[in-house]
């Protein structure tokens, strides 16, 4: 028998290999679930963590994309009605991105007719309102003004330092006029070829993978379909509700308050909150605690109803997620990209979320049993 450098002979290997399984088996099952799972956490936290940088070094890219399928899958409807108009797919893709187009600038001049004078009145509201609050503050619990201007230089500080840098300004806005104008682009061909390069991602899949990848494809595509669509009508009911109490309680600048509560209503739980409490400050200022007051329960019954009575009705089931996935899916999201981020993370979250849950689905089906031969 010949030994090797370490004077080990080979036949040594089972023999250790068989003592490490035996030193494993003996340890407890508490402890050997823990060592499973940790390693198990280790590696998806440092996957999540490349991604993370990765998406951070590509923000423009990544956003682009997630934006492009989220507006592919919001006016998908309207692309396979001028289909059904016997339209080429080019024109019908064409038609539908001037029409988002049309929507968008058309939305935005009226709304800057309306409420271009109002939003300095707006900004003056607020800081009176805030001024208020802080009254209120140093007279009511025991803090000085000296201590809560400390805290507000802290919280200055946290969220950015340092002054505005005309250059990164400048290439800030290059690449949001950049990811928009790629957007445009890649929505323009994911509604015209859209299905063709899903059959030919398919044809490439063989064996069960083609089954379980098509379901889950077809899960995922509808469930962000009925989370852009439902969180649209979810964000315009709440903007109309809140609207129409602040303009029954006379609370000056109604029309832009409520814009700030359409578009807060695409970042869930967080933009609600922020809408409520601009609202609630310029009541405060304009009209005084009572009003405030008012509009606090106003907002607070609209935000009730949208959520124990339109979410579920309008995102059904398959879309809904619990409050702390939400609230750690945003918070992630705005850490990563910032405010685009928030806007992208839930539905993100939404799709990946109903996708596994698809494909663990059909691994526990039972495979069906071969046909016995006649």
């Amino acid at each position: 028998m010949v030994a090797d450098d370490a004077g080990r002979t080979p036949e040594g290997t089972p023999g250790r290999v068989a003592g490490s399984r035996q030193t494993w088996a003996a340890l407890p099952w508490l402890v050997r679930s823990a060592v499973v799972w940790s390693a198990c956490l280790v590696v998806i936290v440092a996957g999540l963590y490349l991604l993370g940088k990765i998406a951070v070094l590509l923000a423009p890219l990544a956003i682009a994309l997630a934006v492009t399928i989220f507006l592919a899958a919001l006016l998908d409807p309207v692309q396979l009605a001028l289909r059904r108009l016997h339209l080429p797919a080019a024109l019908a893709a064409l038609l539908t991105v001037l029409l988002l187009l049309g929507l968008l600038f058309g939305v935005g001049a009226l709304v800057w007719s309306l409420t271009a004078n109002q939003f300095s009145e707006l900004s003056e509201e607020l800081v009176q309102g805030l001024q208020r609050t802080r009254d209120f503050v140093t007279s009511t619990l025991p803090v000085s003004d000296r201590q809560l201007d400390q805290l507000l230089d802290q919280a200055r500080q946290g969220l950015g330092q340092g002054t505005v840098d005309p250059v990164s300004g400048a290439r800030t806005a290059a690449e949001v006029l950049g990811s928009a104008l790629l957007a445009l682009v890649l929505l323009f061909f994911l509604l015209k070829d859209g299905r063709s390069m899903w059959r030919w991602t398919l044809s490439r899949a063989t064996g069960p993978n083609r089954e379980v990848t098509a379901e889950a494809g077809r899960t995922g595509w509808r469930t962000l379909g009925a989370y852009s669509r439902g969180t649209m009508l979810i964000a315009a009911i709440d903007a109309i509700g809140i609207g129409l109490a602040l303009v029954v309680l006379r609370v000056p600048l109604a029309f832009p308050l409520a814009l700030i509560t359409f578009f807060g209503g695409f970042i869930p739980i967080i933009g609600a909150t922020v809408a409520g409490a601009v609202a609630v400050l310029v009541a405060l200022a304009a009209k005084g605690p009572v009003t405030a007051l008012l509009v606090l329960a106003a907002v607070i019954t609209v935000q009730q109803v949208e959520g124990n009575l339109l979410e579920p009705l309008v995102m059904k089931r398959q879309v809904r997620l619990h409050p702390a996935v939400i609230l750690v899916a945003v918070t992630a999201g705005t850490l990563i990209a910032g405010i685009a981020g928030a806007f992208v993370s839930v539905p993100i979250t939404a799709v990946v979320w109903r996708v596994i849950d698809t494909i663990q689905q059909h691994r526990q089906r039972p495979t069906p049993a071969p046909p016995t031969p006649a």
